[in-house]
């Protein structure tokens, strides 16, 4: 099978908070392309990953950038011992083989490169090859999802609502107590007690968005904190090693969110 290596053969751990996987279930039994909007570390690329392992299918992932070209999505012409050869990108092995294209942060890419996808979020599901005079009909298997951070994004970079509208979409914002403490807890193999802490902390830090901070702590981020408290490190320098270094640059900042830490933690 020409996409046997993008498939997860293993269940990746995935906490369900409302019905986001029967709507995703529904979505790709009518092969609609689907939108992940929410914050950086809100669970959206492990969804899709554990979405691909129930539907059964290969999940081909790329992490858009803005010098990413039309070219790198779709494939090009390449020079190797047999002289000029056609290599596809991973969007076209996707379309061909019948796989999920997931393009994780869309809007980083530039907007003249993300328009090759619209002729397959419609009735169409085709992807033409200009450079090799090529139309290829989707597979029956295939699917487009996208994610994005709206928090994240200006005027100047955002989806164009003709990318938008193409589009159903899911939207993720951060579990509930229990829920974070559940998956902090499996996540990291830490106790639920030192769980609950690093997600009343987070909570104390959400508070201070839009006071300075973009966003506050995500549950990526109590991940990685639990992980280092599960190997010996104090949770105060666990939470600063993974929290308030990488959250902000701005001491004033860096003090107000270790002073929500140490009332959270006491």
């Amino acid at each position: 099978m020409a996409l046997n290596a993008f498939r997860i053969t293993e269940e990746p751990y995935y906490h369900s908070i409302a019905n986001e996987i029967a709507l995703f279930e529904a979505a790709y039994s009518a092969r609609m392309p689907m939108m992940l909007k929410g914050p950086t570390g809100s669970g959206k690329t492990r969804f899709v990953e554990h979405m691909a392992w129930r539907l059964g299918r290969p999940l081909v992932t790329v992490a858009c950038h803005e010098d990413m070209t039309a070219s790198d999505l779709v494939g090009r012409f390449l020079l190797d011992a047999g002289g000029t050869v056609w290599h596809d990108g991973p969007l076209t092995q996707a379309v061909r083989h019948g796989g999920i294209c997931y393009l994780d942060e869309i809007v980083e890419a530039r907007q003249d490169t993300t328009v090759v996808i619209h002729p397959l979020t419609d009735s169409r599901r085709v992807l033409p090859l200009e450079k090799r005079g090529e139309l290829v009909t989707a597979h029956p298997d295939f699917q487009l999802v996208i994610s994005y951070n709206p928090g994240y994004q200006s005027v100047l970079k955002d989806l164009k609502e003709s990318t938008k509208q193409r589009f159903a979409a899911i939207e993720f914002g951060h579990p509930s107590f229990d829920a974070e403490t559940r998956i902090v807890c499996t996540e990291a193999e830490v106790p639920e007690e030192v769980a609950a802490r690093l997600v009343r902390i987070a909570a104390s830090s959400r508070n201070l968005k839009g006071h300075g901070l973009r966003e506050g702590a995500s549950t990526r981020m109590l991940i990685h904190a639990a992980r280092l408290v599960a190997r010996g490190v104090a949770l105060a320098t666990a939470c600063d090693i993974a929290l308030v270094l990488p959250i902000t640059d701005d001491a004033d900042l860096r003090d107000a969110v270790r002073a929500a830490i140490a009332v959270a933690a006491a």
